[in-house]
């Protein structure tokens, strides 16, 4: 998250869950009513009939509908005040259908009777069949067996929402504490929530459950120069995941110690914060880089981003196919690329998959929101690119038997499209740590966290920057740096890599508010990898003249 989208949030009043572009529109209910159990599933199942069999009965050749209950809070602080606690819960039936070879949707809030149902599945048959005036050719989709009645529940060890607000606010007022302690003036802090209760059925035979929880600590802390009036930053290194409470409660056997604690399962906010602070003091006095070539070791907490815009978009086959120009155009890697089967993704280091189903990420669930149920599978091999990320209805343009399951909607009444999985960075194969990786790099910079970036309408040409910057000289970390962003091209820069550290360094970032469609929709998704090094990139140095 930048600084502008924190104040987003954090400044958020009396309409606080009415957030643009993000999924946590609904009414705002009491704590207690979002612990109120699920409805249960047998009733659901009877709407979901009266949908399906009123689809048919109009003339669909296919149709699902989703059953959504979604639920958010939001714990809002800074400095010695509690800012904000909003709690929202939106609940609602979408459902999808094929008449006359297209797609047709309809949606309706707060469904409570089989009617209902029927009837949002009567105007998507209607809406279908106007559409189809319009047709040029039928929607070809891909095979998908029936799984019956079946279930999934993220995998988390303490529910988020059972915590008392008491702890959550005395978590974050400690937070802001140490940060006002340890040197920072400002600092703004935020818990986010969210829990998916979705529940999917289709003409296919499927009837499918699924309970999703999602966490997000949040922190900026500002340190400002009395005599010059200058600030700087420093944002938390949190990851937002798919775990419950237990992400908050680090076990001390998990500490890794470096430039940065981490530790090997959870997310310790008051140690992160109290760095935090330091570094955003330390930022204020640090040398302003020298522009240049310089070999970069990127840690997983800034690269992710960077996989991001440079992977994940350009390898959704929407994107690819033109169908999808939205938040950043089109994509690069076309299919004649695919299809050479030699396409020079990456240096021979480099191996990107796409993951539906790694626990603690974002993006894992047991099946899709078009009933498919989910896997991994490789993007880009030893450098080159082998495959794209593609749902039901794509599946055959590039002769895959069956979708991979990353369709996604963030809300019953969106209807779902493809969406981009965990794309991660397998880690290396070779024993290395990121001490040893530093040792031979005669001319280098270390970055930290994510930070501004920006790319082409075609994901190729970018910038990004990050949170923290050290300077490696000889092998040796020698001090900090500032104003640092660095310039490729996808292609260029991922050919670039020359080292991966293992899986004992692995580690995933993501976000909770990726942007695409029109109207748009936001999805939460992570992206893994190991601290990586890529020789010979283009810093430039961002400070602005006056």
């Amino acid at each position: 998250m930048n600084r502008r989208d924190f104040i987003q949030l954090a400044g958020m009043g009396a309409g606080a869950f009415m957030l643009p572009n993000i999924p946590v529109s609904g009414r705002p209910i009491a704590v207690e009513a979002m612990l109120e159990s699920p409805m249960d599933v047998a009733v659901k199942k009877r709407l979901a009939d009266a949908a399906l069999n009123a689809a048919k009965s109009k003339g669909a050749t296919y149709a699902d509908i989703r059953i959504g209950r979604y639920l958010n809070q939001f714990v809002i602080t800074r400095e010695d005040k509690v800012q904000n606690i909003v709690n929202t819960e939106s609940y609602g039936v979408g459902v999808r259908v094929i008449a006359n070879g297209c797609w047709g949707f309809a949606a309706v809030v707060d469904a409570k009777s089989e009617a209902d149902t029927a009837k949002a599945a009567e105007q998507a048959v209607a809406i279908a069949k106007a559409n189809s005036k319009l047709l040029k050719e039928p929607v070809q989709l891909a095979p998908q067996k029936g799984f019956g009645e079946v279930s999934w529940k993220a995998p988390i060890q303490k529910n988020a929402f059972e915590v008392p607000i008491k702890e959550k606010v005395d978590l974050l007022l400690n937070v802001n504490a140490e940060a006002l302690k340890n040197g920072a003036n400002y600092i703004n802090s935020l818990l986010f929530l969210v829990n998916e209760q979705k529940y999917f059925a289709s003409t296919d035979g499927s009837y499918i459950d699924q309970d999703i929880h999602r966490i997000w600590p949040v922190f900026t802390a500002t340190a400002i120069d009395p005599k010059t009036g200058k600030f700087e930053t420093r944002q938390s290194l949190s990851a937002p995941m798919g775990m419950g409470y237990e992400y908050l409660q680090v076990n001390p056997k998990d500490k890794v110690t470096g430039i940065t604690t981490r530790y090997n399962k959870g997310y310790d906010m008051l140690e992160d914060v109290i760095a935090g602070a330091k570094q955003a003091k330390a930022k204020l006095t640090a040398k302003s880089v020298e522009a240049g070539k310089y070999d970069l070791v990127l840690d997983p907490s800034h690269l992710w981003l960077t996989i991001h815009e440079s992977v994940g978009h350009p390898l959704e086959l929407d994107r690819v196919l033109g169908y999808e120009a939205n938040f950043a155009g089109t994509s690069f890697a076309t299919l004649d690329k695919w299809k050479s089967k030699n396409f020079n993704y990456g240096s021979k280091q480099v191996n990107l998959f796409a993951d539906k189903v790694q626990p603690g990420s974002l993006g894992a669930v047991g099946y899709d929101d078009e009933g498919v149920k989910t896997k991994r599978w490789d993007l880009v091999k030893d450098g080159i690119l082998v495959n794209y990320q593609a749902i039901r209805d794509q599946a055959h343009i590039i002769g895959e038997a069956e979708s991979q399951g990353c369709c996604y909607a963030d809300s019953w009444s969106s209807v779902q499209f493809q969406r981009m999985a965990n794309v991660s960075l397998a880690a290396g194969k070779t024993p290395l740590s990121v001490a040893e990786m530093i040792k031979d790099v005669k001319r280098g910079i270390y970055i930290i966290g994510d930070g501004s970036f920006s790319i082409d309408q075609q994901r190729y040409n970018f910038q990004f920057g990050g949170q923290l910057f050290y300077e490696i000289k000889d092998g040796q970390i020698a001090g900090m740096l500032k104003d640092v962003a660095y310039q490729s091209n996808t292609q260029e820069f991922w050919n670039s890599c020359v080292k991966v550290c293992d899986e004992k360094d692995y580690r995933l970032g993501g976000s909770f508010f990726d942007g695409k469609g029109q109207p748009s929709q936001s999805s939460a998704v992570s992206h893994g990898s190991s601290t990586a090094r890529f020789n010979g990139v283009n810093v430039i140095n961002t400070a602005r003249k006056l």
